[in-house]
């Protein structure tokens, strides 16, 4: 059992699943694949997750807090850009961690990775539901209280759980079965609509930008960092920095983990390595470019988010929106909530369309059923099967839990993948030195050192709550693995040749 767990899965296997029929159509080229990374990154960070931020954990620091989470991602990216390149089937760093760590670190990825997409869609179908009751607030409807958000949401002035006297959150429910069933058709429509999505939100960022710029008060940015320039804690012990009335770190880079789940666009690319025409060039391309992009385009408009509005007055849950309302722009707030639609809603798609590609290169290799998980549908070539149990699984978790809730599990989650992903590009080096590499991280060790040290530093850096959260995830997904996906993987059958 000890050579199972611990068998990494042969390059030339991986290689070889791609001459089957049961694959992914490559219909992705360098401009779309960055697309679909941009179309992931851009929203819910901007439109959403920065009023978290910056009115509960960094102030105007936000900006550093998105340095730093920047900085993590840039070695993270590299180590998944090598990763892609020179294994492009679908599956992310689930794949990369089975050929380099072995079957069960793979499956612990596989596992995360389920965590990181699933809830990561459900706290932007949070955010969209946000945008769209702003929106249509403006054109003067409303809907009923009992159905605008979760029954529940943590209120960080009492430091505990309060009910908000809502049933659940309707607009989050309706728009993921919309993208499911958009998911369902196929990748190239998937792919197309997602692009027009990203041209409409692009613009509107560059607006918020370009105009609150002039709406800028530097007094605003002072004190700079009110919670402080650290907030690291293990365990729910506060180490460096305040500590919040619920225990939780405060500081920049608290606000960092917090707002992580901004950037987890960029490796949803690399799960569409096999879907890609030319991955060993595209995917790297893809993953690096959009990177960069975003990066900018966030520091500038946590910039003027918090240049604008005093971060104590910052709205939660339509926090760029409402800044050009309470500077006297309200013409600003039509345009601003309809292209925060438009980013959120291409947010969902992408994370949404990644996720069955983890359960389906999982259900290759047998560690989930692959009569459900690996079925591709005969006419659109979609993994049709997960892709809708991916949806109702969204809709309900994003129709009945807060935002605050949502976002950290995610981001623990995504921190704890690269983590592998970077120890994984060192293993690899070591035991394959001589694979091809179209491309190549520079600077090993010390990038993927960094890449850790950094991910691990802002895992520290999040409520003790989220942690207890992700070990009950992996309980559970560690009961599955031995009660099922340990005897019918395929490289159980491969050792006993």
């Amino acid at each position: 059992m000890s050579n199972q767990l611990f068998a990494r899965k042969p390059l030339e296997m991986l290689l070889e699943e791609l001459k089957g029929e049961n694959r992914l159509r490559r219909v992705l080229g360098p401009v779309q694949l960055t697309s679909l990374g941009v179309g992931a990154i851009i929203g819910t960070g901007i439109f959403v997750l920065t009023g978290v931020a910056a009115h509960d954990k960094a102030g105007p620091a936000l900006m550093l807090s998105f340095v730093v989470a920047g900085l993590a991602c840039v070695f993270a990216a590299l180590c998944y850009a090598e990763f892609a390149s020179m294994v492009p089937v679908a599956g992310s760093a689930y794949t990369y961690a089975y050929a380099t760590l072995g079957e069960l670190f793979a499956w612990i990825i596989g596992w995360d990775l389920v965590l990181e997409y699933a809830v990561g869609s459900a706290t932007v179908a949070h955010g969209w539901s946000k945008y769209f009751q702003d929106f249509i607030g403006i054109l003067g409807f409303k809907i009923p209280a009992v159905f605008t958000t979760a029954p529940f949401d943590y209120d960080p002035a009492v430091g505990h759980f309060v009910a908000t006297g809502a049933m659940f959150d309707l607009p989050a429910l309706v728009v993921t079965f919309i993208v499911t069933i958009i998911l369902v058709v196929g990748i190239q429509e998937s792919a197309s609509f997602n692009s027009a999505m990203v041209i409409v939100k692009v613009v509107v960022v560059l607006f918020v930008i370009a105009v609150g710029a002039f709406y800028i008060k530097p007094a605003n940015w002072e004190p700079f960092a009110p919670y402080g320039l650290t907030g690291v804690g293990v365990f729910g012990k506060t180490l460096l920095g305040q500590t919040g009335k619920g225990g939780e770190p405060l500081g920049m880079l608290a606000g960092a983990a917090t707002i992580f789940f901004a950037y987890i666009g960029f490796d949803s690319v690399s799960t569409h390595s096999e879907e890609a025409r030319n991955p060993q060039r595209d995917v790297p391309i893809g993953i690096v470019v959009s990177l960069v992009v975003c990066t900018l385009l966030y520091i500038a408009v946590a910039a003027v988010l918090t240049g604008m509005v005093p971060y104590k007055d910052i709205n939660i849950d339509a926090p760029v929106s409402d800044a050009f309302k309470n500077v006297g722009l309200a013409w600003a707030q039509f345009l601003i909530s309809a292209g925060a639609l438009a980013g959120i809603t291409s947010v969902l798609l992408v994370m949404m369309l990644s996720q069955p590609r983890v359960l389906l290169a999982m259900a290759r290799d047998g560690l989930v059923p692959p009569g459900f998980f690996g079925a591709i549908h005969d006419k659109f070539r979609t993994p049709w099967k997960s892709t809708i149990l991916t949806g109702f699984f969204v809709a309900a978790m994003g129709a009945f839990l807060p935002l605050r809730i949502l976002a950290e599990l995610v981001n623990i989650g995504t921190l704890l993948a690269f983590v592998i992903v970077c120890a994984a590009v060192l293993i690899m080096r070591r035991t394959h030195p001589n694979a091809e590499r179209p491309f190549r991280v520079p600077f090993v060790p010390l990038v993927p050192i960094l890449g850790i040290a950094i991910c691990l530093l802002l895992m520290f850096s999040l409520p003790a709550e989220n942690w207890l959260r992700l070990i009950g995830w992996l309980a559970l997904g560690f009961v599955i693995y031995f009660a099922y996906g340990r005897y019918h993987s395929t490289m159980r059958d491969v050792l006993k040749k």
